[in-house]
């Protein structure tokens, strides 16, 4: 049986056109764990070929392991692509790009995980999806196979930011073993070379609005004789800031409003005091400092949610709503300019009526600083419209108009 399937295996590297699904593991050191998993991963493709119909191939994307283990895996069947940027999302990166198939199913090379979860990834694939997550929760966790702050603490926390993030809407963002078309991979150009490829992939589809499928998968102890490559910690913290990079809306665009919301109201209870002197509440220069560095500050996040959408959108990552588009295709670099300086020369305007009220008073001290905080506030908003209205236009490609419609990537076709 060995040898058929070594012969089945020669067969279909030699007709590159056969293979429909490539099984992708990326692999540091794993002499011990690759021969349960290959042998594991060949009982998969058999049952995708009796249940689709489809033909497969097995992939170790090698990451530099100096204990054999290039050689173990050629002498069981599997065709190894060599990978020499290291870490775990560079070797599946690699990996992918070196596989055969239209179909990738990807998994640790550590024993963890039953690639025979897949074949129902791959019928979720041929019913239309683009991505499918295995879900550990939904599919068991062997006593021992996670660690109990990963499967109770890091694992829920990060996977609730990026549904609330992305609406993504799955259970477990973090399964190792997912599948994906290659179409969608390719699309996504994905680039994280550690754990947070794991994000990456589920936030690009999302953003993307690829469609995206999960089944129940199963978690296994490992086969390692060696602590794994997961550092909870630093690992966490990759996959977090990744949240928070592609996030521009909740990283900039959120605190923004909230800081302008307080900063307009304390604005307008200080006006209301200036007018209404004793009414209450008493909102004096304390609170009118404050709030110019709330407005000042939620304008510049508002600046800068609108330069990281930018960003995506040119980079081909998010794809734009229409009312963005709408927006993107009136904004320029000239309205930029001119809005800057008219909020700016408002301010200029203010504070120079400051001054003529200073020297009536015969340069005296007085009571509200209301105004001339107020100026301030406009000049500085205006500096940072200007200002923004250049950044815009760099990261739009250097030209006036932000982005125009042919530069946002087309949807997926449905």
């Amino acid at each position: 049986m060995f040898v058929d399937a070594m012969h089945s295996l020669s067969h279909l590297r030699g007709d590159v056109r056969a293979i429909d699904v490539s099984i992708v593991m990326p692999c540091l050191d794993e002499a011990i764990s690759l021969p349960h998993c290959i042998a594991n991963a060949r009982r998969a493709l058999d049952l995708i070929e009796a249940r689709h119909g489809l033909f497969g191939e097995i992939v170790i994307a090698d990451n530099g392991s100096t204990d054999g283990s290039q050689q173990l895996a050629t002498g069981l069947g599997a065709r190894v692509v060599p990978v020499e940027r290291r870490g775990y999302g560079a070797a599946l990166i690699g990996g992918c790009e070196g596989a055969y198939g239209r179909y990738l199913l990807m998994g640790d090379a550590d024993g963890s995980y039953d690639f025979t979860d897949g074949v129902a990834m791959i019928g979720e694939l041929l019913d239309g999806a683009d991505l499918c997550m295995g879900s550990r929760f939904r599919g068991g966790i062997a006593p021992g196979a996670m660690p109990w702050k990963n499967r109770y603490i890091g694992n829920p926390v990060l996977t609730g930011i990026l549904n609330l993030f992305f609406r993504s809407g799955i259970s477990d963002a973090h399964c190792g073993l997912r599948a994906i078309t290659r179409d969608c991979f390719a699309s996504l150009d994905l680039s994280g070379s550690g754990m947070e490829f794991a994000s990456e992939m589920v936030i690009k589809a999302s953003l993307r609005r690829f469609r995206l499928a999960e089944v129940p998968a199963t978690l296994s102890v490992d086969l390692r004789d060696r602590a794994p490559h997961l550092r909870p910690w630093r690992d966490g913290w990759r996959h977090l800031r990744y949240l928070m990079m592609l996030s521009p809306t909740w990283v900039f665009g959120v605190p923004g409003v909230v800081a302008l919301g307080v900063g307009l109201t304390l604005f307008a209870m200080a006006l209301m005091q200036a007018l209404a002197p004793g009414s209450f509440p008493a909102v004096g220069n304390y609170w009118v400092v404050l709030a110019a560095a709330l407005v000042s500050g939620g304008h510049l996040c508002g600046m800068l949610a609108f330069a990281g959408k930018l960003y995506g959108l040119r980079a081909g990552y998010r794809a734009a709503r229409p009312w963005e588009l709408r927006l993107g295709e009136k904004l320029s670099l000239e309205a930029m300019l001119l809005s800057g300086l008219a909020i700016s020369g408002t301010g200029v305007a203010v504070l120079a009526a400051v001054f003529w009220k200073w020297t009536a008073r015969d340069f005296g001290a007085t009571y509200s600083i209301l105004p001339a905080v107020l100026g301030t506030t406009l000049v500085t908003m205006g500096m940072q419209t200007v200002m923004g209205g250049f950044l815009m236009a760099i990261l739009g490609g250097n030209e006036s108009r932000f982005y125009r419609m042919q530069a946002v990537p087309p949807l997926p076709l449905r």
